[in-house]
């Protein structure tokens, strides 16, 4: 968890700040560290318990059960918030399984959660912010979406797709005052990614970073409030790697 005086570096006092996929790893550090830099945070999760766990760690942020793949529903619970000034569209189904193994229902749960989620996010805004401030997009794409990576073929198409949506939707809707940024973590163990990557496979991949270290989950969400933040008021479209220079060195 980080810490309220960090988060604080850059200020979100009074901004309205949806968080799906918030109910652990980076989506719960994320919406612990901007509310503590003074947000208004609502969490989507479609785990009712960790989303209990969060409110308990943090009685202000504001949650609610949502499928992000169903888009009445994502419509709905948005649609409660009010006014919305930024989203950060962080669910997705970590799974890692080679090619032939992949099936109907995986392929259309990754693809519903990761890319359709996503799209119902940004509808979300465009639909609840105001149109004279804008807004802000916070995508999560991945190293995986940009180099080969044995048995990764869906998640790295997906971050792949996230990628691209991105800087597509930079060029659509800066017009419009909003800002669409990616953040792209790498070798950060997470829970979810814990428990399909042992840690001691982590561990190994340090030899492999050029700073020597595996991420912390303090290092992606102080990235995500830059991002989100007015201090990075003039960026958008861009792909924001925090992976200790592993992408640039592989």
């Amino acid at each position: 968890m980080i810490s309220s005086a960090s988060a604080a570096t850059f200020d979100l006092s009074g901004k309205s700040v949806l968080i799906t996929g918030a109910g652990r790893g980076l989506g719960r550090a994320l919406a612990l560290g901007a509310q503590a830099s003074g947000a208004h945070v609502t969490a989507f999760d479609r785990d009712e318990a960790l989303l209990a766990e969060l409110h308990t760690l943090s009685p202000a942020i504001q949650t609610a059960h949502v499928d992000v793949a169903d888009r009445h529903a994502f419509a709905s619970a948005a649609s409660r918030i009010g006014r919305i000034d930024a989203v950060v569209n962080n669910a997705m189904l970590i799974r890692y399984d080679p090619i032939d193994s992949v099936d109907d229902a995986l392929l259309d749960q990754m693809l519903s959660i990761g890319i359709k989620g996503s799209i119902w996010g940004v509808q979300a805004l465009l639909k609840h912010m105001d149109p004279q401030v804008g807004g802000v997009i916070l995508n999560m794409a991945s190293p995986t979406g940009e180099r080969g990576f044995a048995g990764t073929a869906v998640y790295s198409l997906v971050k792949g797709a996230i990628a691209t949506l991105t800087r597509t939707l930079a060029a659509e809707l800066g017009p419009r005052r909003v800002r669409v940024n990616a953040l792209a973590p790498g070798s950060i163990p997470t829970p979810g990614a814990v428990a399909i990557t042992p840690i001691e496979e982590y561990e190994r991949r340090t030899g492999r970073i050029p700073l020597r270290r595996l991420g912390h989950q303090d290092d992606a969400t102080h990235a995500s409030l830059f991002l989100l933040s007015d201090a990075a008021s003039f960026i958008s479209g861009e792909i924001l790697h925090v992976d200790g220079g592993f992408l640039a060195s592989a």
